[in-house]
């Protein structure tokens, strides 16, 4: 059955304790054994007393307007029964010796709980022990909303804060707390999964009161109780977040306490300020890099020693003044408050130390998000951090995966360039060659190659590929006039030899094919 969630109770006590009480000496003696909640006294001696009860308490009656015969008595019973009493107190003595048989079989037969007040206890004294015994229990409540609150504020100053009140939410409750976005998506949750259906279930909850702008709802059956909340925005009005749990159990007033500082708390972490991480340290280190700082100097400021750069890429362009949720949960998955969003391009700096091991969490990838992460570096370190995370980035989309961590690589100047472009730095170098006519591009790649190997040496060049001498120099100069470059330059020879080298990775086989003799037929002294 799908309710509005209920206010809070008022403060009650079970009717077991006040059983349990030897100075009042009650004893149920009809009417169900289950332990009713009681969180007032009324007493009353008029003929029908229903119209003056409000529900929840212990009435207590010594009978003096009570119907004489078995039918008023019924009468009595079930109106009272109605109203929706915890109990009915009947004081023997004066008016009676003893509990009217009458009395007992309609209290078992309306299904009310009827106590013996023996005619040593006064009903004063029921009333006084009672109320000490609500003052207690609410005591011990505020006690345990207190260390609650206490808990979830701890939980909302880490950086992973939407996981981490959502954890302390569903130890304190002993729920399964799941936080829900528009489109009735898990971003986080915890607590033991319940089984099929009741995260389905769940989930419908949060929809259909979404759907409907409603605030709360409630869907309680047989060993299952579901509650959903929509977490409150700034203007009153309700965010596209939605707060679900789903318990074994009713929801206890405290529960419904510690719930709705849960929800404010998601609600402030969740809201454009916070996701945008403004913050009164952070904005200090903004100004002072405005002002001349250098990152290395302003870094101490923000309690990092060492800084994880990360790269991302997401299929659509995302704005977050339109979609806070979706940052702060990104931010909280990536445990900090350092993120740019650009459209669809994400950088962000993670505060951590030197042996911090970047890894992508689940959630980045539910979220749409390809990313690429640096290893950790000082500040001073960071344009060679944001190199890294580039190159990792374009290494993850360029696999399909949904996130790719960077890899030491050795100091050459290979490292440097990202292998797809480098291949496409080769191919357009190489390119005139295909237009050069006789002997063919690949025929004269294998010379180039060759001639750079043997350290720009004629003689040697030809007798490696089987050719003259004056062959090897007539490719060459085809070489240099269709590639627009002088072959005695060293830096073209470098500039060339890299090239072939990223060609060589591109094709598997050599630049046109393995250095070795040449089996183009040998042509006339000085032919090419």
């Amino acid at each position: 059955m799908t309710e509005p969630e209920r206010p809070s109770e008022q403060p009650s006590v079970p009717l077991s304790a006040l059983l349990a009480d030897p100075a009042l000496g009650l004893r149920q003696i009809a009417g169900p054994a289950e332990d009713r909640r009681v969180s007032t006294v009324g007493t009353t001696e008029i003929e029908n007393p229903a119209p003056y009860l409000v529900g929840g308490e212990l009435f207590l009656t010594a009978g003096v307007r009570l119907p004489r015969d078995a039918d008023g008595i019924d009468t009595y019973v079930r109106q009272v029964a109605a109203v929706g009493v915890s109990a009915l107190g009947f004081g023997v003595a004066p008016v009676y010796e003893e509990v009217p048989p009458d009395l007992v079989a309609a209290c078992d037969r309306h299904g009310l709980p009827l106590l013996r007040i023996p005619p040593a206890t006064p009903f004063v004294a029921v009333g006084q022990a009672t109320y000490t015994a609500i003052a207690e229990v609410r005591t011990r409540e505020l006690r345990e909303i207190s260390r609650a609150q206490s808990a979830l504020a701890t939980a909302a100053a880490r950086p992973d804060a939407l996981r981490a009140v959502l954890d302390r939410l569903a130890a304190h409750a002993g729920a399964w707390a799941v936080l829900y976005d528009a489109h009735g998506n898990e971003l986080f949750s915890a607590g033991p999964r319940p089984a099929s259906p009741t995260p389905e279930r769940l989930r419908d909850l949060a929809v259909r009161t979404r759907g409907a702008a409603r605030s709360a709802a409630a869907d309680h059956r047989t060993g299952t109780h579901l509650t959903v909340h929509t977490l409150p925005g700034p203007d009153g009005t309700t965010t596209t977040l939605t707060l679900g749990q789903a318990t074994t159990v009713a929801p206890t007033p405290v529960h419904r306490q510690i719930t709705s500082t849960a929800t404010v708390l998601l609600a402030l972490l969740t809201s454009p300020r916070h996701a945008l991480g403004t913050d009164t340290r952070g904005a200090g280190a903004l100004v002072r890099l405005m002002l001349g700082a250098t990152p290395a100097e302003v870094a101490p400021a923000l309690d990092a020693d060492h800084w994880t750069v990360v790269h991302g890429h997401h299929a659509r362009s995302v704005s977050p003044g339109e979609d806070p949720a979706q940052l702060a949960t990104l931010g909280t998955a990536l445990g900090t408050p350092y993120l740019y969003v650009d459209g669809p391009d994400l950088k962000a700096l993670i505060p951590g130390t030197p042996d911090a091991r970047p890894e992508a969490p689940a959630q980045v990838a539910e979220l749409g998000w390809t990313l690429g992460f640096s290893t950790p570096v000082p500040a001073s370190n960071l344009p060679q951090a944001d190199r890294q995370a580039e190159r990792a980035l374009r290494r993850a989309l360029a696999a399909q995966l949904p996130a790719a961590v960077h890899t030491e690589d050795p100091l050459t100047v290979h490292a440097l360039v990202p292998p797809s472009d480098a291949r496409d730095l080769a191919r357009t170098r190489f390119a005139p060659l295909d237009e050069a006519g006789t002997p063919g591009s690949a025929i004269l790649l294998n010379t180039l190659h060759t001639w750079l190997t043997l350290h720009g040496s004629w003689d040697r060049t030809a007798a490696a590929l089987q050719v003259h001498r004056n062959t090897v120099r007539h490719r060459l100069a085809r070489v240099g006039e269709a590639l627009g470059v002088d072959l005695q330059d060293p830096g073209v020879r470098m500039e060339l030899w890299f090239a072939l080298q990223w060609l060589e990775t591109e094709r598997g086989a050599g630049p046109g094919r393995a250095a070795g003799p040449d089996r183009q037929r040998e042509r006339p002294r000085g032919s090419g």
